[in-house]
């Protein structure tokens, strides 16, 4: 039977932000339980007093999970590139072949940015906006699902053993959160990450990560 105590824990668990300010000691514990009073009144289907929902704030035992600083100090090169179209398309048997034809096409073709990932249903293709005629050429019988122009990637190197380092990731989508900027993309590899945004978000997000450096 769900209690009081477990359903407010449950609801800061999926709360990431929430949860990191209770860890950090800055929460009004009265005024978050206002706050989470209908929410809770909701899942119990019953009236809760705040009181009790402030005594299951206490008994909360956040992960207090440490972000190595030093990992972030060892960022390397911020990268900026703007001009960049993202492409969606729902996987068919022709789109692997496609996708050869695009590639082949650009392979002799410096300057450029080419990013191709797909999942079990969709493909994107990530491209300078000057490859869009081929895109558009070699996937025309695709089933588009989306297609956005004017993006801009900010790319960074990641510290040796980043995929080791816990919370990495939450630090930077938590920086760009609490600012109010909207990721519209994001990749990653062993050592990039790279993060894709709407042109006017550009340098507000730029000097953000490079703080971090700092």
């Amino acid at each position: 039977m769900k209690t009081i105590t477990t359903c407010v824990h449950d609801i800061i668990r999926h709360q990431p932000f929430l949860d990191d300010a209770i860890t950090r000691n800055i929460i009004n514990f009265s005024g978050l339980a206002e706050d989470l009073q209908p929410e809770v009144e909701k899942e119990m289907r019953k009236p809760v007093k705040t009181g009790s929902i402030i005594m299951a704030l206490r008994r909360y035992a956040p992960n207090r999970i440490k972000i190595n600083q030093k990992n972030l100090r060892e960022l390397g090169d911020i990268i900026v590139r703007s001009g960049i179209t993202e492409y969606t398309f729902l996987n068919s048997k022709t789109i692997i072949a496609n996708k050869s034809k695009l590639l082949d096409a650009v392979k002799d073709q410096s300057g450029i940015y080419l990013n191709y990932s797909s999942n079990y249903q969709e493909s994107n293709i990530l491209v300078s906006s000057s490859l869009k005629y081929l895109v558009e050429d070699y996937f025309t019988n695709e089933v588009r699902v989306t297609v956005k122009d004017d993006l801009s990637s900010i790319t960074i190197a990641l510290p040796k053993n980043s995929s080791q380092s816990v919370g990495m990731y939450f630090y930077f989508f938590k920086l760009l959160a609490y600012e109010g900027i909207p990721i519209f993309e994001m990749i990653s590899t062993s050592n990039y990450f790279a993060i894709f945004l709407e042109p006017q978000y550009v340098n507000q997000a730029f000097l953000l990560l490079n703080e971090i450096k700092k």
